[in-house]
């Protein structure tokens, strides 16, 4: 039987079946490529490693142009998945119950990392109405008065830390100098975790989090430790509880019914994760965004007001991370822009192209600091939109306006084009970020 092989730029099928990936053949003609996209046996292979600085990862534009709901492949897990990348595609899948996240738990799903980060226990992998119970005891601890309180630890620390920063003298960096610490800080005292332990917890989220195949066993131990970690310490805090946020959780009732032990470890490791990880790397992210655009960044020194407006706007712009994140299965078959989803399919949606969807936003591509209600999905979207959100904002906002106020004269301490970015984890973030004021 003759064989035909179709690649173009990580799209591949063999007589209909997915293979392993290959250099493009520039042999290959449009009819042949034509008929193997409209036979729906195409398989994009997506390794998903674009780091160029913050530039958008030319495989997603293309996804989101030339086949908003793609069949793809990914680095780890068996199989394949389905890609989203529209907007209201996204907003579906992350909304209709006819999609299910807990349906991945035990399943070796397509996925960006060797070892999966998911726990079966957590929050976000529970579905509702299971978990609507959780969220709710949650979002009491950033109910606006709570979060307020935060505001002012929050500004503290920024300051201890930009005094320490301006001691030292320029040129600074501002990741070691504000960005690393100031979340691990902040989520750490909400938790009450002793300043001991704090450096070897972000160690092991930082390894949970490393895409490399090398690191899979590193993975593994780290998930191992951290888990038994909060294990210990979740029993202890039910048993003397404190007035941390740890402590209300393992006391807080909803319907009478308190967190399990395994519910409240789980809960207390994924507060921790998603609480200092990500907001570190936002703060590295929208600073350089700031630095390396001259006039955004006049407009927010001269009209600070505007500063939670652009902050929005540039977490809608920014691709803050490579690929996909945890997927869905679908419960039943269901259409998405002409394409029918089969009953047990693995979905994955990209919050990235959703933010860069000309459909929802004019100039999607563009960074406009005055935009108005951008409705972005950098938090996730429905039943799993980030708990946590009203916190990271809150440190942004006030580790931004600081840092602005108290430099006026910040600026980039070597071209732009030397900033040295992770490529190792599926965070985009600069390593370091060396300033001058």
């Amino acid at each position: 039987m003759e064989s035909h092989v179709a690649i173009v730029e990580g799209r591949y099928v063999l007589n209909g079946a997915p293979t392993a990936p290959r250099k493009p053949n520039p042999h290959i003609s449009l009819r042949e490529l034509r008929m193997a996209s409209e036979s729906g046996s195409t398989v994009w292979d997506c390794p998903f490693d674009y780091a160029k600085a913050l530039e958008f990862d030319p495989t997603l534009k293309r996804l989101l142009n030339e086949e908003p709901v793609a069949r793809i492949r990914l680095p780890y897990g068996e199989g394949e998945a389905w890609l989203v990348t529209r907007y209201e595609d996204v907003r579906t899948v992350t909304t209709d119950r006819r999609f299910s996240r807990h349906a991945v738990v035990g399943r070796d799903f397509p996925r960006m990392t060797p070892e999966p980060i998911v726990q079966a226990e957590a929050i976000n992998v529970m579905d509702p109405p299971d978990s609507s119970r959780l969220r709710s005891l949650v979002a009491k601890a950033f109910a606006p008065r709570q979060v307020e309180r935060m505001r002012e630890g929050t500004q503290r620390v920024v300051d201890e830390l930009l005094d320490r920063m301006a001691d030292k003298g320029s040129p600074g960096d501002l990741m070691e100098d504000l960005a690393s610490p100031l979340p691990l800080t902040t989520i750490c005292e909400v938790l009450d975790i002793p300043e001991s332990d704090r450096a070897q917890l972000r160690a092991h989220a930082r390894t949970m989090m490393d895409v490399s195949l090398d690191n899979k066993d590193n993975a593994i131990r780290a998930k191992a430790e951290m888990r038994q970690y909060f294990e210990e310490l979740t029993a202890r805090r039910r048993r003397e509880p404190g007035d941390d946020l740890i402590s209300a959780l393992a006391t807080a009732r909803h319907d009478g019914e308190v967190l399990d032990e395994k519910e409240l470890t789980v809960m207390a490791m994924v507060l921790l994760i998603t609480g200092q990880d990500t907001t570190t790397y936002e703060i590295g992210n929208l600073s350089y965004t700031l630095l390396t655009r001259p006039r955004e960044l006049a407009m927010v020194r001269e009209r600070p007001e505007k500063l939670p407006q652009a902050i929005e706007e540039m977490l809608r712009f920014i691709p803050f991370r490579k690929g996909v994140g945890i997927p869905r299965v679908a419960l039943e078959d269901v259409e998405l822009s002409g394409v029918t989803i089969r009953a047990g399919d693995i979905v994955h949606v990209s919050y990235l192209t959703a933010n860069r969807d000309s459909r929802k936003f004019d100039r999607p591509d563009e960074l406009d600091m005055e935009r108005e209600s951008t409705s972005h999905m950098t938090f996730g979207w429905g039943a799993h939109h980030c708990l946590g959100a009203p916190l990271a904002l809150t440190e942004l906002q006030v580790a931004l306006g600081t840092l602005l106020k108290r430099f006026p004269e910040l600026r980039l301490a070597k071209p732009a084009e030397e900033v040295r970015w992770n490529k190792t984890s599926i965070w985009r973030y600069p390593l370091a970020l060396p300033v001058m004021w």
